[in-house]
């Protein structure tokens, strides 16, 4: 069920507007403007009624405050205005508003205005999913891991929390294209990152394709060893898929893994522990590939011993 957040100072007003769509969404009421902003800060909301006049901060302030911020800026804003309100409702337009509902309430129209917009967010977010989607394996792709690395970054600053960076790739893919097709090659590029998907399960991990075929996983919470741990057994789950390679270069298709953990602060720096992510990756390759190398904490080398 779609998430409506109404943000009015009359209880009443917001009483009798969450009565007309309450049975086909799941309604959460804010008396405050600031309320409504914490309130969306934190929930999954489609669409916002939003009050104009509400004292202390009003309704346009926090529409502006609303489109400033990425994480607020896609969802819809309607808002409540009188009937005689025309210069508020085009403010309100002109801040980004997509669109207003009068008072008093007319039920049809209040459920056509909603139920419209609804519609229109919930197909955008469809188009947007599939344009950060991999086509070819399913998982988010690097326009989408650019946008995620960015935000997850601060949180960790934020949260002051482990953050892991780990790159993988297919060992001695080159050969294995040029042995049994790319038709094959693509086939094994969706093997490797389902399997790898199937372990990265949990809200603090994400999984994209960095290019051909090259991963990037992150991950928050867990300390350099429980990670390490976690992708050692994706390494093996590859393996023991079995996939035949060819065989003068290797029994079966396998991956090498490097990452680092970090505590990050404001110093610090994403690009520079993604490069050490990488050298850790070059060095798993370089020291006879299938396996993982990681940087600690303190960029102690963790190795794999095979």
């Amino acid at each position: 069920m779609e998430k409506i957040l109404i943000v009015d100072d009359s209880i009443v007003q917001a009483a009798q507007l969450k009565s007309i769509i309450e049975d086909e969404y799941d309604i959460t009421v804010a008396q405050t403007a600031e309320d409504g902003l914490r309130l969306v800060s934190e929930g999954d909301f489609s669409l916002i009624l939003l009050d104009v006049v509400m004292p202390g901060m009003d309704g346009f302030t926090l529409l502006k405050m609303l489109q400033e911020q990425i994480v607020t800026q896609s969802i819809p804003v309607i808002l409540i205005t009188s009937l005689a309100d025309v210069t508020n409702e085009q403010r309100g337009l002109v801040l980004g508003a997509v669109d207003y509902i009068t008072k008093p309430y007319i039920p049809l129209i209040v459920k056509a205005r909603v139920n419209t917009h609804i519609k229109l967010y919930k197909y955008r977010r469809q188009i947007e999913q599939q344009s950060m989607t991999d086509q070819l394996t399913g998982i988010a792709n690097r326009r989408r891991y650019e946008q995620y690395s960015a935000t997850k970054w601060r949180e960790a600053i934020r949260l002051h929390v482990p953050f892991s960076i780990c790159m993988f790739d297919i060992d001695r893919f080159k050969v294995y294209n040029d042995t049994f097709g790319h038709p094959a090659g693509d086939k094994v590029i969706a093997s490797v990152a389902q399997t790898a998907a199937s372990y990265l399960k949990r809200s603090t991990d994400f999984l994209a394709r960095y290019g051909g075929e090259e991963f990037v996983a992150l991950s928050l919470g867990d300390s350099s060893q429980q990670i390490f741990e976690h992708l050692k057994k994706i390494r093996q789950a590859v393996e023991n898929l079995h996939i035949p390679h060819d065989p003068s270069v290797a029994e079966w298709v396998t991956v090498s893994v490097g990452g680092v953990t970090i505590v990050p602060d404001t110093e610090s720096a994403y690009d520079f522990y993604l490069k050490i992510a990488d050298t850790m990756l070059y060095d798993a390759k370089k020291n006879g590939r299938n396996r993982v190398v990681w940087a600690d904490e303190r960029l102690k080398q963790l190795w794999e011993k095979r």
